[in-house]
């Protein structure tokens, strides 16, 4: 019993400190988007440009690195739970050597493809390309960062990989809002490059923070020297690593691309849907006009990944944290453990996003209105948005228990399923009149779903889940629509009368966190032992008692 607790202990206490480094993180990055997207000039059109380019740059970054912390971790977690030293330093420098080389290759394909890409892939106009050439430089630090963080994390320790992140944010953040600034004059493409360039600079400050910290480490426990090994026990080292690593890229480059269905599909069925006139704007447009429309909608439909984003960010701390805890448990023949971290971890998901889903459907609109008040059209966007972002997270922890069992292909089958049928609603909807940018909203939910159904078949069939419907659904689902009724009542209440948007959002949230914990504690839906492994676990367990 008291060795449960301790395995409890230690996966929430780095789920908590991922989680505390994931929200301070998304947080700051929500923030600067406020800014930048408020700066005279910028907008949705701005972001729509930004955005653009950005979605091809995360497409060839989940292949060439997104897979590799989980899958070094992995590897290295296994190696060490098994006292092999000198197999998880194999690891390690033979990972190091493989992506810095594919670091190099990604950045130089992404800059001088970056004309064809934005020309087959996007189809915009040209100018677009310059944003992934200002990305370019970011892959190769991102690669091997993705090795150093994965090392990190094999040895259970969360603090570089969080560390390095926060302080990735704050430079993107200070320099995206700079750069912006200082680009005023100039036009929203300009300004869109301008806020790529801090990212490739922020990268790169943060992989030169993780390399020295690498090295302070090395030399405080002087690991053991790796042994040599032959040609060919190399190249089946690296084969394994690029079996687990590959899947597991696979799940984001099928995200990613699900996203850049969005900004292709868009452009071509935006110009179908409004060929015979744009709102507001009189007679037959033309195709520059309706590009340009196009961008300004799909700059506003992204715009709610600044919100869910937030919402992820707490979500995938037990994804993170889940596969080393898995892989770990499962070398020592515990499978007991591994079911019982994937069960909590799953509970904890739904209880996280569902209240969180409820409150950005509800509060849509005045929320939009206090935080992008230069740009608050697309409400209704994020209230879709809202919807499939209980899928998402739900996925991401279920991906996460997957990849810890090493069904690392499952996750990818299921987003692609999920992503093919977001291509075909999106072909068939946004060239619709009546449809239009909502055709992806509403695609991206069917994406979600498909995706979900898929793995959550998989994983039950993999491993024994104690998932309980009353208990894992029904409460939660209950505890969120009592407080829903309580956020609405405030909302219309507050607005009634005191006519302010702020001043309702601000009350509303004040209302509803406290009503959601008192249904989530009185309903009983957590135990007492799962209490206790919360973070401040024991307090809290007294003040519930009391």
């Amino acid at each position: 019993m008291e060795q449960r607790k301790k395995q409890g202990s230690a996966f929430m206490a780095s789920v908590a400190a991922i989680f505390g480094s994931q929200m301070l993180i998304k947080a700051i990055g929500f923030l600067y988007n406020i800014v930048i997207m408020n700066i005279p000039g910028f907008g949705d059109l701005g972001n729509g440009y930004r955005t653009a380019g950005y979605q091809i740059y995360t497409v060839l970054l989940a292949v060439s690195s997104v897979g590799i912390p989980n899958a070094i971790s992995k590897l290295i977690s296994e190696r060490v739970a098994l006292d092999d030293e000198d197999g998880a330093e194999r690891v390690f420098h033979t990972a190091l050597r493989v992506f810095a080389a594919i670091g190099v290759g990604a950045s130089l394909l992404l800059y001088f493809g970056a004309e064809f890409l934005v020309r087959n892939v996007l189809h915009q106009a040209a100018g677009v390309e310059l944003t992934l050439k200002a990305l370019s430089p970011s892959l190769f630090f991102v690669c091997v960062s993705s090795v150093i963080r994965g090392y990190f994390l094999g040895r259970h320790n969360v603090h570089p990989s969080n560390r390095s992140q926060i302080l990735e944010q704050i430079f993107k953040s200070i320099l995206s809002v700079l750069f912006v600034w200082l680009l005023t004059q100039t036009s929203a493409l300009i300004m869109a490059v301008g806020a790529n360039a801090a990212t490739a600079v922020s990268t790169a400050v943060s992989f030169i923070y993780l390399i020295v910290t690498l090295v302070m480490y090395r030399r405080k426990v002087r690991p053991v020297k790796p042994s040599s090994i032959s040609a060919q026990e190399r190249a089946k080292l690296i084969r394994t690593i690029f079996s687990l690593s590959i899947p597991i890229s696979l799940s984001s480059v099928i995200t990613t691309i699900a996203r850049v269905i969005d900004t292709s599909t868009i452009v071509g069925g935006i110009s179908k849907a409004f060929a015979s006139g744009i709102p507001g704007q009189p007679g037959i447009p033309t195709a520059e006009a309706l590009e340009q429309y196009a961008t300004l909608l799909s700059g506003r439909f992204f715009k709610a990944d600044n919100i869910t984003n937030l919402v992820l960010a707490i979500n995938i701390a037990f994804a993170t944290v889940l596969v080393p805890t898995i892989s770990a448990a499962l070398a020592r023949k515990d499978v007991k453990t591994a079911s019982r971290s994937i069960s909590f971890s799953f509970l904890l998901s739904t209880l996280i996003v569902l209240p969180c889903a409820a409150g950005l459907i509800i509060l849509a609109e005045p929320f939009f209105k206090v935080v992008y008040p230069a740009a608050a059209d697309g409400a209704d966007l994020m209230q879709w948005a809202a919807v499939a972002l209980i899928f998402t997270a739900l996925d991401q922890t279920i991906c996460g228990s997957l990849q810890g069992l090493g069904k690392v292909r499952v996750p990818a089958f299921g987003l692609l399923c999920g992503a093919t049928a977001k291509y075909i609603l999106n072909r068939i909807l946004i060239p619709m009149p009546g449809v239009g940018i909502y055709g992806a909203a509403i695609s991206s939910v069917v994406c979600h779903v498909v995706a979900f159904a898929i793995c959550f078949v998989s994983l039950r069939r993999a491993i024994p889940l104690r998932i309980k419907r009353d208990r894992f659904i029904i409460k939660p689902i209950l505890c969120t629509l009592v407080m829903s009724a309580f956020t609405w009542g405030t909302c219309r209440l507050s607005l009634w009368v005191f006519h302010s948007n702020l001043i309702a959002l601000f009350l509303s949230i004040l209302v509803s966190i406290p009503v959601y914990f008192v249904c989530v504690f009185g309903l009983h839906v957590l135990t007492k032992s799962e209490v206790r492994q919360l973070p401040m676990g024991d307090k809290l367990a007294r003040l519930l008692k009391m």
